[in-house]
């Protein structure tokens, strides 16, 4: 396969006519950095966010050229909005504000708020099929985030459920490796991709789109665009939950997810020290100010046994995470061990709910997937509210 540059596929990008057809998309600033890996190239447009349902032929057009580049097998092409795209005189002639369409995604700069005086927005459009969108978080890395998601989405599967997951985490998918999943996604018609799939879950990451080796170097509106395309252009089909791996942290992933997505809540994961239930409290605020509830924490890594003598070894402190749940009002889910067999099968991409389906470990996920979605289904009684407008100075 030829290898393409970036200035190749500029070169070719020239020739789509920006808003207005004043110019071209790339001398007028428009286009993100161009990543292209496997023959796939992903970037993005910039244009006035009340604009983005009008201009999405000119996205449609960079899509087509680039496709047609020898060596292109396939463009992921989002519009992303920006303030400064619309201070420019095509923003002049924009029509009255009007919701955004597919693929615009927030300005990343900034706090976000709702906005003042105004009520919450309706709820954004779901995910056809898709019962409840579930997002598990936490404040900071290390803390057996990713093996919490995917133990939980299996432990939801065993419970019965039709389940999905996406790995949202960007710069480090661990999915993947996880679920023991190689190979690409096949798009089956226009842009919708189907999923991959192992142990009766279907899952989509990055992980799948870009070699394991490749340093992902994107900025906000890239990450913002690639999650919508992965959450909305997948072909899921009939889910009761999709449970959302999200990247450690409080950035722009997080509040993606939380402007332009209908979570049902959140899944707080922590250790029991004092520095992550720190950091813990960070992600515990930033839902509750997006209004999005959250259904409870995990403790992992609460205690160590023995495997030779039996003991218990409390290495990292224990109770912490429920104290915090307690303290602020909020379900306390369960204790999840530190174990061997727990970082051996997921190392293996055999997660022990599937590998040892009768121990104990998979009895704690099992316990800690029917609480929440005891709590998923009080929420939904009780009819959460929609996500917020959120606004950014």
């Amino acid at each position: 396969m030829t290898d393409v540059s970036k200035e190749q596929v500029l070169e070719r990008l020239r020739t789509v006519r920006g808003p207005d057809m004043d110019g071209n998309i790339v001398d007028m600033g428009l286009v993100s950095d161009v990543f292209i890996s496997d023959g796939k190239a992903y970037f993005s447009i910039t244009v006035p966010a009340e604009r983005a349902r009008e201009l999405d032929p000119m996205r449609a057009a960079a899509e087509r050229v680039v496709k047609e580049i020898p060596g292109i097998k396939a463009a992921m092409v989002a519009l992303t909005a920006d303030k400064r795209a619309a201070s420019g005189p095509a923003a002049a002639r924009a029509p009255a504000p009007q919701p955004p369409g597919r693929g615009a995604a927030h300005d990343h700069a900034g706090h976000a708020h709702a906005a003042p005086g105004q009520p919450p927005q309706r709820a954004k459009s779901g995910i056809p099929g898709v019962g409840a969108i579930i997002a598990v978080a936490s404040g900071k890395g290390g803390v057996g985030k990713s093996t919490t998601s995917v133990n939980l989405a299996l432990a939801l599967k065993a419970n019965g459920l039709r389940v999905g997951i996406l790995d949202a985490d960007i710069y480090g998918p661990s999915m993947p490796r996880l679920l023991k999943i190689s190979g690409r996604p096949q798009q089956i018609e226009g842009r919708i991709i189907k999923p991959m799939e192992n142990y009766g879950i279907k899952v989509m990451s990055m992980g799948f789109l870009v070699d394991e080796e490749v340093a992902m170097i994107w900025r906000g509106p890239m990450i913002q665009s690639a999650l919508m395309q992965m959450l909305r252009e997948v072909a899921w089909g009939e889910l009761d939950v999709l449970v959302v791996d999200m990247p450690p942290g409080t950035g722009d992933a997080q509040l993606t997810m939380a402007q332009q997505v209908p979570l049902a809540g959140a899944v707080i994961v922590s250790t029991p020290q004092d520095l992550a239930l720190i950091d813990a409290r960070k992600g515990l605020n930033m839902f509750s100010k997006v209004e999005v509830p959250v259904l409870g924490i995990v403790e992992n890594m609460s205690y160590f046994i023995a495997p030779d003598t039996g003991n218990r070894y409390d290495i990292f402190g224990h109770g912490g995470a429920r104290k915090e749940a307690e303290r602020i009002g909020v379900p306390f889910l369960g204790e999840v061990p530190l174990t061997m067999d727990i970082r051996e099968t997921s190392d293996a991409g055999t997660p022990v709910v599937v590998s040892n389906p009768e121990g104990a470990a998979a009895k704690t996920y099992r316990a800690i997937a029917t609480r929440v979605w005891q709590e998923l289904e009080t929420v939904q009684g009780k009819g959460a509210r929609g996500a917020p407008a959120i606004v950014f100075e």
